[in-house]
């Protein structure tokens, strides 16, 4: 049962899902989401994830991050880990050829592609990740993507969303103008956050694409992640 601060869940429409987005509304809006990422849970979501698998990794370790935007998750990881004396590649995928282009310059590589076929080995990275991408899907192409970053992944694979709250949805909005997010930002953000999760929702998505039962995790910041070890 939903409380009263999290509504029903709707899918709407995002701007930047649409086709011939100019490159430059892309790429300003999507670094206004790295800022939210940094300021409000959406780093540090995934980087407690990558925690767990930290004892699991070799001293060079591996990540793929699906839908990178302009690489803010996989920079985060390198330089976390990096603490933990682990160094990192770091690989990011995206369909759009102007981030793609954002990313080469920070990533050891990015490339354009379908997130949907990751063009990729089964178990050549140690980490797969993916970041408030998730709830662009459709349900059968939710279940794809799973299956793919599992295949992919030889560690751990991480799905990092944004959990839906009439309260997340407000905020963004509020805070959106002192940080002079683009109009757009402003409007696919609070469209993303009626698009979010509960925990328990993403629970259910990722363990019926997987066929096993995997527990999805609040977070701070109104995040929820959910993380596994890859299965054949």
């Amino acid at each position: 049962m939903l409380s009263l601060l999290t509504p029903p869940r709707i899918r709407g429409e995002e701007i930047l899902d649409g086709e011939n987005v100019d490159p430059r509304v892309m790429t300003q809006s999507i670094s206004d989401v790295a800022k939210a990422n940094a300021l409000f849970g959406g780093v540090s979501a995934v980087l407690s994830e990558i925690d767990i698998a930290i004892p699991s990794l070799p001293r060079d370790a591996s990540l793929l991050d699906v839908a990178t935007g302009v690489g803010d998750i996989p920079l985060a990881a390198t330089k976390h880990l990096r603490r933990h004396g682990i160094g990192l590649a770091t690989f990011g995928l995206d369909a759009s050829e102007a981030l793609a282009v954002v990313g080469r310059q920070i990533l050891t590589a990015t490339i354009r592609g379908d997130a949907l076929r990751l063009p990729f080995a089964t178990n050549s990275v140690d980490i797969v990740t993916t970041s408030q991408f998730l709830h662009h899907m459709l349900p059968d192409e939710a279940s794809i993507l799973i299956r793919e970053m599992n295949r992919v992944a030889r560690v751990r694979v991480i799905i990092s969303d944004i959990r839906r709250s009439w309260v997340a949805a407000g905020g963004l909005w509020a805070v959106s103008f002192p940080l002079r997010f683009h109009p757009v930002s402003r409007h696919d953000g609070v469209v993303s956050v009626m698009r979010g999760f509960t925990a328990a929702e993403l629970s259910g998505i990722v363990s019926d694409a997987m066929g096993v039962p995997i527990a999805a995790k609040r977070r701070h910041g109104f995040r929820v992640t959910a993380g596994w070890i890859p299965s054949p």
